[in-house]
């Protein structure tokens, strides 16, 4: 599609969702010659429906005036999803709320189509004390972008590593320490290679993707492909909900990608790495896509240790795993122990023409009580709640697993914990990461020549950015 200027964009997608909200209205009432404005239709963009019924239910029998349509989005990753949500503004379909991850929150806000937040929530800052008062810094932090504010979180992952207690029981191992190493890692791969009656288990899998593909490796070698630093500003918002907070010290106004460093030596050597654990049999040619196409694979005891977050203890037990065939273990540390997440949340749409009633239906959707009837938050936890206190014993006692401490402690006990690197231009990022994987880990090109031509690439895309 053409490229359409932010203005053009939101002027398209406003008039869009005025005209459909004219359309849902009894006898199809227009909204502008209405005797009253108070009846409010608005369009929510979210993965899965019918994970809402009881929020949506709750809110509309609240308020009566306002109708709310779930549109479902989806793709193998977010970024597609984001590409879809940009496709569909630019055509002028409408949406009032949109939800986004890590990999979509800086394109939406760096291309405004995001509404900043920051004046909403100091306006309304003692009714956001508690929520943010539940939820670590660690993951406040993704929300920003250049000082300002633009989702409020519901759920997060952090990419540790599961473990098949059957193969890993095969293998005549326990489950390691939290201080495990990379050098353990390889030992426990090798060994839960090839068992079963097949012999045609692997170790370790993984998916090829921005999130929990190969990335947590190049995090545990304290590197990026992507320079960091931190925005200034963010004052008004640590001041204000972490004040009393040490591991809010020295946070600011979101994260910075200022230049690619895919051809980093520790990069090379990551993926040098994984490219090994292929070539040696310990684990598979990595495929695109989410996680839960891996579930299944997990669930036959063909894979021993996988990346993923809270939300793939789901995925297995929803695979016909049991409670007790699984556990969960932060990431093996190497020249150190840093994880990488992934935060996600609804955005508001900038200038849209319900932006207040959005805006309330959102800051109800954060209480607890509220979060707690989501469909991916009640009987099997299908992703990790940002609330901490939504993270106990109660809630992972009949699913597991045994370590569930981890999921939050990912955040809580590891402050050094930091997002996937995802730029405004996080989809061309992402399309040109996975493609270059691809190309190393079938042996096209080697490690050095895969980062070497992706370095090459990623300047050409800040060039155009720039």
């Amino acid at each position: 599609m053409g490229k359409l200027s932010r203005r053009e964009m939101l002027q398209a997608s406003a008039a869009g969702v005025a005209g459909v909200a004219a359309t849902a209205l009894p006898g199809g009432v227009s909204l502008a010659s209405a005797p009253s404005q108070d009846d409010v239709t608005m369009r929510y963009q979210v993965f899965w429906p019918a994970d809402y019924d009881q929020v949506l239910a709750a809110y509309t029998e609240a308020n009566p005036h306002v109708t709310l349509e779930i549109i479902s989005v989806t793709g193998t990753d977010h970024q597609e999803v984001a590409t879809k949500i940009l496709a569909s503004l630019a055509a002028g379909t409408p949406i009032d709320i949109g939800f986004a991850c890590t990999e979509a929150t800086q394109l939406y806000a760096g291309e405004g189509l995001a509404a900043p937040l920051k004046g909403l929530l100091m306006d309304q800052a003692d009714d956001f004390k508690e929520y943010f008062a539940d939820i670590s810094p660690v993951l406040s932090e993704t929300m920003f972008w250049e000082g300002d504010y633009y989702q409020l979180m519901v759920d997060w992952n952090a990419a540790n590593m599961f473990f098949n207690i059957n193969l890993l029981n095969a293998a005549g191992l326990e489950m390691p320490e939290e201080t495990w190493t990379r050098e353990d890692f390889v030992a426990y791969a090798q060994a839960m290679t090839g068992l079963g009656e097949a012999g045609d288990s692997f170790g370790f899998a993984w998916p090829n993707r921005l999130w929990g593909g190969w990335m947590p490796w190049i995090f545990v070698n304290e590197s990026n492909i992507l320079s960091e630093e931190r925005a200034p500003g963010g004052e008004w918002f640590w001041d204000t909900f972490y004040a009393d907070e040490p591991k809010a010290e020295g946070r600011g106004g979101g994260y910075r990608w200022p230049e690619p460093q895919a051809n980093n030596p520790a990069v090379v050597e990551a993926l040098e790495f994984v490219v090994s654990l292929t070539a040696e049999g310990s684990a598979p040619t990595a495929e695109l896509g989410f996680s839960q196409n891996m579930a299944g694979f997990f669930t036959n005891d063909k894979i021993g240790m996988f990346p993923a977050g809270g939300f793939f203890t789901g995925h297995l037990l929803e695979s016909g795993m049991e409670m007790g065939e699984f556990d969960v273990q932060y990431w093996p540390a190497w020249a150190s122990q840093r994880h990488q997440l992934g935060v996600c949340g609804p955005w508001l749409l900038n200038e849209g023409p319900n932006l207040d009633q959005a805006w309330d239906f959102v800051k109800f959707s954060t209480q607890r009580e509220v979060m707690e009837t989501l469909a991916f938050f009640r009987d099997t936890t299908r992703t990790t709640p940002v609330r901490r206190s939504m993270n106990n014993a109660e809630r992972y006692a009949d699913t597991g697993p045994a370590n569930w401490h981890v999921f939050y402690g990912t955040a809580d006990e590891r402050p050094d914990t930091g997002p996937i690197p995802a730029p405004v231009f996080s989809v061309e990022l992402s399309n040109i990461f996975t493609r270059y994987t691809s190309l190393a880990v079938s042996l096209e090109q080697s490690p050095q020549e895969a980062m070497d031509n992706m370095q090459a690439e990623l300047e050409d895309l800040y060039a155009r950015h720039a």
